[in-house]
């Protein structure tokens, strides 16, 4: 360890970030620019606590949908929830990690007690979920700080910024192999897509998987159920240059959601990852009988979907929920890391592109026209 990697930072630490003052700007956002770079302190980490700095952290549709308003947060809020950095310094009673340790930060921290956390990932952390409710960490705190306002914490992780203060049952530590990227796609992509694959309905050897809505959260269920073994591997989505990376990451078949239905698709196994009703219905139509179909997209709250009852009885398909992929972080995310060494994961394949902090406002403009899978900010 290099005496600037133990060497204890002075607080309060003057860090930047992208900051979100009030949600439905009009668009283009790169025009309106809804997500601003402010200078901002942050307080010292407390009980539980990590300062890491931060290294990379992609952009998902949970960040769009906070600017566009469809998710309401408490503001203002410093946005980014998929992330990961190295352990810059330690609150009291962490003492599971080292200094410049990589670690990936995770949108939804288990207490381990609660009766949702004994679910074994069927169900969220209760107190992990209100805490994300109200914009803080998970001890209900604030460490974001600009002209003696507080600005509140994005899903206790606030990752579009040089520096977070995380609680530490937001983080999982990785070896230094996994390169920051990777490691930031593996806390919200890997683990809602290919936490829906490997949690709620694993393919067994040689049979069919369809993925419906190819952005990063359904790239992330594609290339899982590759790495399982699945025998035919349908990509559904509308647009033209998703389906072709999706042939590119082994897609055996590529449709439109038209076509998909046109052509009688019958997958045993269906995920869901648009987060759109039409892409539901699509979903349940294309579950083969006595199939699965596994929703993770998230609709606006106001949306609705309508589906054939008699078929779902007739043909005995299942129509499954799953958040955050039914995930144990602490659990999936070493177990994706060995897939991914051992060369069956290709993970980098889900990273669109990486940018700089400065061009999130245009991030979210190309994330809004489905022009982009996982756009991934850099820093230095």
């Amino acid at each position: 360890m290099t005496a600037a990697a133990s060497a204890r930072p002075t607080y309060p630490l003057a860090v930047r970030g992208a900051v979100l003052r009030s949600a439905g700007a009009d668009r283009p956002y790169a025009n309106t620019r809804p997500l601003r770079i402010e200078e901002l302190r942050l307080s010292a980490p407390g009980p539980n606590e990590v300062l890491v700095r931060i290294e990379a952290a992609g952009v998902c549709h949970s960040d769009l949908s906070v600017v566009n308003g469809s998710r309401l947060r408490p503001m203002p809020m410093l946005l980014g929830h998929e992330a990961a950095g190295v352990v810059a310094d330690m609150g009291p009673g962490v003492d599971d990690l080292f200094l410049g340790q990589r670690v990936v930060a995770v949108f939804l921290p288990r207490c381990g007690e609660c009766a949702g956390c004994r679910t074994e990932g069927r169900q969220p952390c209760a107190p992990g979920s209100t805490a994300n409710a109200n914009g803080t960490l998970f001890g209900g705190r604030i460490r974001l700080i600009h002209n003696d306002s507080e600005v509140h914490h994005h899903l206790g992780v606030s990752g579009f910024a040089t520096h977070a203060v995380i609680d530490r049952r937001s983080l999982v530590p990785v070896d230094d192999d996994v390169p920051p990227a990777v490691a930031a796609v593996l806390g919200c992509a890997m683990l809602t897509g290919g936490g829906a694959v490997l949690n709620v309905a694993p393919p067994a050897e040689g049979s069919s998987v369809a993925v419906v809505g190819l952005g990063g959260v359904g790239m992330a269920a594609l290339i899982t159920a590759r790495a399982l073994g699945a025998r035919e591997l349908t990509a559904v989505d509308r647009v033209p240059d998703k389906l072709e990376k999706a042939r590119a990451s082994g897609a055996t078949r590529t449709l439109t959601p038209d076509d998909a239905i046109a052509t009688g698709l019958a997958a045993d196994l269906v995920i869901e990852a648009a987060g759109h009703p039409h892409a539901f219905e699509t979903a349940v139509e294309i579950t083969a009988s006595g199939g699965t179909m596994v929703t993770v997209g998230l609709p606006a709250p106001d949306a609705r979907a309508t589906v054939n009852p008699l078929a779902i009885t007739a043909q005995a398909k299942r129509i499954q929920g799953s958040y955050l992929g039914s995930a144990v972080p602490s659990r999936d995310i070493p177990a994706f890391v060995e897939l991914w060494r051992a060369g069956r994961l290709d993970v980098e394949s889900l990273i669109s592109n990486t940018i700089g902090l400065d061009d999130l406002n245009a991030a979210m403009d190309r994330l809004d026209r489905g022009m982009a899978v996982r756009q991934v900010v850099l820093f230095d």
